[in-house]
């Protein structure tokens, strides 16, 4: 009995562990992360479906739009069949019929949009009106076309029909004449699918033709009612700039260079048009030293003129406060550029003045600017042959044929007349102070002079001046150094004025300033006026200059009325220099570069800002 119970255990234990029990406590489940994979690829699978089953039925959506479209079509064109031939023409247009130019309408529960078009055809079997031979009657047969439309209808393209409808009797002599509209672009070449908006303006019979030009850019209107000045036509096309007649007589265009098309019995009148992808402007106003200024005001004028001293494009406007102005859908032209403003003039404009802008084109222009000194001269100095800018000429002008004034093209300057203000500015921010001195150097005696300092009358035998830091505003190469006056009192000695040159590429509140003279060396000194500044120094931003006086006369002290330094920058506009301070009157220039021809010219100067314009010749 013992033994049957120990069996009966045994066994129950062995179901426990491999029967029923077991099985559940054995059978492994599915994993949150195994539910999601599966999850995402079945919605995978059932959004391709979807889109699939949707994309089908779009296509077969589709596929009947195209189907109403084209009987719809069919049907418009059956109904221009079945007219009486004189009927056949669109309402308000040339020739003129009973079809409207645009119909909404609703086919199988879809609207569309028709629009109809009727042209005359000149057929070259009984030659062509102004051919040879000359064809009186060129209205031959019409040419109907007709295009199909569905906006709300995804994904359809336009629908277009066309066909020509002739009479069924023979033609008699024309009563009209005809009207070819020609649009090309910048270089001369056809511009196609032009819109041409032509309205009769010289009757009470409304005519309106809206069309587009043909693939060598040529609208043909046949059979037009003849008119003087009766057809006003516009032509544009998305993108492009646009052009047009003009009234003959108008208030702000009395006399137009295109005035509306006349059209003359039986004789064909040809009016072109041109037209080009838009450009753009980008203006900015700063100083010589690239220091933006906001709110410039300047005219800016086409080249283009619609009539007899009337510009197509004259515009006033300004720069915003940062001194930026960006103009878009800019007509390709040449645009003169003039200041209007009442505190600053143009000193410069890079590239030159005037700026082109060619289609499709994005022209950026600096204005460089002075505050106004009137009067300014900007003189401009060009390669005859090449019309490009010509740097490093000397332009010379003087008014009472003694005393000159010369400036060189394409080198901006920055100088110093005044420096009584004192020492301890850093930057050169106020005109009249400076660095520091070495306590010889006397700055007020002199109005705007600087000289050795006279103690129990005798001037010191040496002092030293040190300048504030000149910012160029950018990136520069430095050329030469002038002082004023440049003859000293023979008393005070040889080398009784010199100068050394400092520059840095950026500047903090520890920068050394190493002054070296023309050998790039601290044991030399600039002792000419106008002398080369040691080439090491290009491709610094900041400069300073250290000036050295000293006598040998203790009753005699040389001095330093201005100091003065030419650099080329980011900001100095090529072959332009600028005269300011100028009174009225007639001065005389002179223009000299080496391997050029001299020029010489008076010129009257009676406005507050004027540009004049120097070609120069080999």
């Amino acid at each position: 009995m013992e033994s049957e119970v120990r069996y009966n255990y045994r066994m129950k234990d062995q179901k426990v562990r491999t029967g029923v029990g077991a099985e559940f406590k054995n059978k492994k489940g599915f994993t949150l992360v195994e539910v999601i994979v599966g999850s995402a690829v079945f919605l995978v699978i059932a959004i391709g479906a979807y889109n699939a089953y949707v994309g089908l039925f779009k296509l077969v959506d589709l596929g009947q739009y195209r189907v109403l479209a084209v009987s719809l079509a069919n049907e418009q064109f059956e109904l221009a069949r079945n007219m009486p031939y004189s009927d056949v023409g669109v309402q308000n247009s040339i020739p003129v019929g009973l079809i409207p130019h645009q119909q909404t309408l609703v086919r199988g529960g879809v609207t569309f949009s028709v629009t109809s078009t009727v042209r005359n055809v000149d057929l070259s079997f009984d030659g062509t009106i102004g051919g040879v031979p000359n064809d009186l009657s060129p209205a031959d047969n019409k040419l109907l076309e007709i295009t199909v439309s569905c906006s709300d209808c995804r994904g359809m393209a336009p629908i277009t029909l066309s066909g020509r409808v002739a009479p069924k009797n023979l033609e008699t002599a024309s009563t009209n004449g005809a009207l070819f509209i020609k649009v090309f672009d910048a270089n001369g070449q056809p511009v196609q699918g032009a819109a041409v908006h032509v309205v009769n303006v010289a009757t009470t019979t409304t005519i309106v033709i809206d069309d587009i030009t043909d693939d060598g850019g040529l609208l043909q209107l046949v059979d037009v009612p003849p008119g003087t000045n009766a057809y006003r036509v516009t032509v544009s096309k998305s993108g492009y700039s646009s052009d047009r007649t003009y009234p003959p007589g108008g208030a702000d265009n009395p006399d137009p260079s295109k005035p509306d098309a006349t059209v003359i019995l039986q004789q064909v009148t040809q009016i072109s048009f041109a037209i080009d992808r838009l450009g753009s402007l980008a203006f900015q106003s700063l100083t010589p030293t690239c220091q933006a200024v906001g709110d410039f005001d300047f005219s800016l004028t086409g080249s283009k003129d619609i009539g007899q001293g009337v510009p197509k494009y004259s515009s006033n406007m300004a720069t915003n406060p940062s001194g930026l102005l960006d103009l878009g859908s800019m007509e390709w032209d040449t645009y003169v550029i003039d200041p209007i403003d009442t505190v600053y003039d143009i000193v410069g404009v890079n590239p030159l003045n005037p700026v082109t802008v060619n289609p499709s084109a994005s022209q950026s222009v600096q204005l460089v600017l002075a505050v106004k000194n009137p009067r300014a001269l900007l003189v401009t100095v060009k390669d005859s042959v090449t019309g490009l800018p010509l740097s490093d000429a000397l332009v010379a002008i003087s008014e009472d044929g003694v005393s000159s004034t010369t400036e060189t093209t394409g080198k901006g300057y920055l100088n110093q007349t005044d420096w009584s203000g004192g020492f301890g500015q850093e930057s050169f921010s106020n005109p009249s102070k400076y660095w520091s001195d070495d306590a010889n150097i006397d700055n007020t005696t002199v109005a705007g002079d600087i000289r050795l300092k006279e103690v129990f009358g005798s001037y010191a035998s040496t002092g030293t001046l040190e300048s504030s830091t000149f910012d160029t505003g950018s990136v520069s190469n430095f050329y030469n150094f002038v002082w004023a006056p440049s003859d000293q009192p023979i008393a005070v000695g040889p080398a009784s004025v010199r100068f050394q040159f400092a520059s840095n590429a950026t500047v903090t509140a520890t920068t050394t300033w190493n002054f070296k003279g023309p050998d790039g060396t601290s044991n030399t000194f600039y002792s000419v006026p106008d002398s080369t500044i040691w080439n090491g120094h290009s491709g610094d931003r900041y400069a300073r200059y250290k000036a050295y006086l000293a006598t040998q006369s203790a009753t005699n002290t040389p001095n330093i009325s201005d100091t003065a330094f030419t650099f080329t920058s980011s900001c100095t506009p090529p072959g332009q220099t600028a005269f300011t301070g100028l009174s009225s009157g007639t001065y005389h220039m002179s223009v000299y570069k080496a391997g050029y021809s001299l020029y010489e010219s008076d010129v009257v100067v009676s406005s507050d800002w004027q540009e004049w314009e120097v070609e120069l010749g080999h």
